[in-house]
């Protein structure tokens, strides 16, 4: 597996360079807001639409673009680093192209639309010697920092339940290639790989799944819901319950924690709008959910860190660090979310 680090160039004080494939809502409003809030620099982009061509100039005064990934790999010396910020249908292609380039990358999540794909996107850039990471910029989450800082404090004792719920108000869906491409598009492949691994970084690997998939609104899947069966861990079973949906007019609980010894609960999530605002209007600045026992509850401290520590984590590593996320962590992903497609088909809990 490609879990080494990048072989990046020394520069000094210089920052990190990225070539940034996309400048839409996940180029352009994720990875280079990200990019610049952590100190890197995009130096070069691959868009064919003038808007965002225009736009990227004035983001970033001058950076080189290109019609095609193409281009950008002809032009080595624009960049230390490529981010691959493609519709999702794309990333295998893209992710070869680079491999074949021996360029260090970043890829968006999914990697891959299955598990099959996902490992042979994992295989192509170890055979060429290209080490790359995955964007799961969600293991950054305040929220997720905080419980991880909970379950490590003991004090909900013996966990056996996770909830956690990406569910938005959203009755007219966008027009965006997420919400109506068959192949790339739908909240499995948007939402899941996020969720799965929140799931799996804490409670360890899936040993089978239960799914509901619908499509209410989209040709694609708008409505998700997934049960994971961890495997055991020192003679106990943590099971979790993930939801991702649109229709939802009653967002949240965002996060759930249930132990013998008590909960932890985050209400509501980035803003989105839900009937436990409530409970977030009686939180202390600083504060990140909170640990309940029944009637009573406590706010917990915020823990340090944000999104953007995954780009330093990305400079640090082309620069000789370690890989921010394994490649390999959503190649198990992937594979869980096929279990989720064969289990909404049959109707059965099946194992992975």
């Amino acid at each position: 597996m490609t879990t080494t680090s990048a072989q990046g160039q020394a520069r000094g004080s210089e920052p990190v360079r990225i070539g940034l494939v996309g400048y839409g809502g996940a180029g352009r409003g994720i990875h280079a807001r990200l990019a610049r809030e952590a100190g890197l620099v995009v130096t070069a982009v691959v868009a064919r639409n003038p808007e965002r061509r225009a736009t990227a100039e004035a983001d970033w005064p001058g950076v080189r673009l290109y019609d095609d990934l193409t281009g950008l790999l002809g032009d080595r010396g624009a960049f230390d680093v490529v981010v691959v910020a493609s519709p999702s249908a794309l990333h295998a292609e893209h992710a070869a192209q680079v491999s074949a380039a021996g360029v260090p990358f970043v890829l968006d999540k999914p990697i891959a639309l299955d598990g099959a794909q996902a490992a042979e996107v994992v295989a192509t850039a170890d055979a060429a010697g290209t080490p790359f990471t995955v964007f799961q910029n969600r293991r950054w989450d305040p929220e997720q920092l905080t419980l991880r800082s909970v379950l490590a404090s003991g004090e909900l004792g013996r966990v056996h339940t996770f909830e956690r719920r990406w569910e938005r108000w959203r009755p007219v869906p966008q027009q965006r290639w997420k919400e109506n491409d068959p192949v790339g598009g739908g909240l499995l492949l948007d939402l899941g790989p996020h969720l799965v691994d929140s799931a799996t970084q804490l409670f360890g690997p899936v040993r089978s799944v239960y799914a509901e998939l619908r499509a209410l609104t989209t040709p694609t899947e708008d409505d998700v819901f997934l049960t994971l069966h961890h495997a055991p861990s020192d003679g106990r079973e943590v099971v979790s319950r993930l939801w991702a949906a649109s229709v939802v007019g009653a967002p949240g609980p965002r996060t759930r924690v249930l132990g013998d010894a008590g909960a932890y609960v985050v209400t509501t999530f980035e803003n989105d709008a839900s009937p436990f605002e409530v409970f977030d209007d009686a939180a202390p600045d600083g504060t990140e959910g909170w640990v309940t026992h029944g009637r009573e509850r406590r706010p917990v401290p915020r823990a340090p860190g944000g999104h953007a520590d995954f780009y330093r984590a990305v400079a640090d590593w082309v620069d000789g660090g370690p890989v921010p996320v394994d490649p390999a962590d959503a190649v198990r992903t992937a594979h869980v979310l096929d279990v989720a497609r064969e289990s909404a088909r049959s109707g059965r809990r099946l194992e992975v």
